[in-house]
């Protein structure tokens, strides 16, 4: 008994120890090294002299953090609800299909999300291009003239987040297939021989029985869009005037381009924090408003 015991432990730990060691080499020692690196003034390759709180009371008064975190929070609202609800119309829609013209549906909304950022953003940089972009006529359609999106202050984060939500919604949209199609059918024809209409249906058996996948959704969503970098950087670049400038390309700015490796540290280690507290938040929130369903 205790040798059989002893071969599965040895068993266990041989199939653990490639991601134990893994984890240990691309996760948890960075992030240790991180965490030390914030409380020092050192480069982002090197020793640096120990001066404990004075990044962290530093950012705090520093005006392009509060902006930046402004502009994180602009782009939450602006994508993660929007998309969940896209993703969830758009999947009821395509959950009626059946067939080859399902499969062809589905395929085209997850197309995009296949593609590399920088040629999402590429298509969408010529789409919207002020001089030459072909969508540029819809522009003027409602506001009289072309606009320069990712030069206006008050377009660039909307377009921003259109072209993520473009990009992105595609792995919700079979999130809530996958969902839907666990809803049993025979649910449905219970519920249609007691006489409930179409709309009672879906909010008395599919959206509780979806719940949980909303909220997934939900979570996912907010934590991906708080660590957006790609999109910004390509299209704008964190402007104009910082109106899109994020957390994320501030760290990249200190860290590569200052060679401010410790308060780009202390950067990181605060949006760590916040992606952390509001995730375990809004799901535990969401979670308990799927329970009082």
């Amino acid at each position: 008994m205790l040798t059989n015991r002893r071969k599965n432990f040895v068993v266990a730990m041989s199939l653990i120890a490639p991601f134990v060691l893994i984890f240990a080499l691309v996760f948890l020692y960075p992030t240790i090294r991180m965490v030390q690196l914030s409380f020092t003034e050192g480069p982002l390759i090197g020793q640096g002299q120990w001066i404990g709180l004075e990044n962290y009371r530093e950012l705090l008064t520093d005006n392009l953090f509060y902006t930046s975190l402004k502009n994180n929070g602009y782009f939450v609202l602006l994508t993660v609800v929007p998309t969940t609800v896209l993703a969830l119309l758009i999947a009821l829609a395509v959950n009626r299909l059946s067939g080859r013209l399902q499969a062809v549906m589905l395929m085209i909304f997850f197309l995009p999300y296949i593609l590399p950022v920088s040629v999402v953003t590429m298509i969408w940089a010529w789409m919207l291009d002020f001089q030459f972009g072909i969508l540029q006529p819809v522009f003027a359609f409602f506001t009289g003239k072309p606009v320069p999106v990712f030069k206006n202050p008050s377009w660039v984060m909307p377009m921003v987040a259109v072209v993520t939500i473009w990009w992105t919604n595609g792995f919700n949209v079979l999130l809530f297939i996958a969902g839907l199609r666990n809803i049993p059918s025979e649910l449905y024809e219970a519920s249609a021989l007691d006489g409930a209409t179409k709309r009672q249906q879906f909010f008395r058996v599919t959206w509780p029985l979806l719940w949980p996948v909303t909220t997934l959704v939900l979570t996912l969503q907010l934590i991906l869009q708080l660590k957006i970098f790609d999109q910004v950087y390509l299209l704008s670049n964190g402007g104009p005037f910082n109106s899109s400038y994020v957390l994320l390309l501030m760290v990249y700015r200190e860290a590569f381009q200052l060679n401010h490796g410790g308060y780009a540290s202390a950067i990181a280690l605060v949006l760590f924090l916040v992606i952390v507290v509001v995730s375990v938040l809004q799901f535990q929130l969401l979670r308990a408003g799927g329970k009082r369903q």
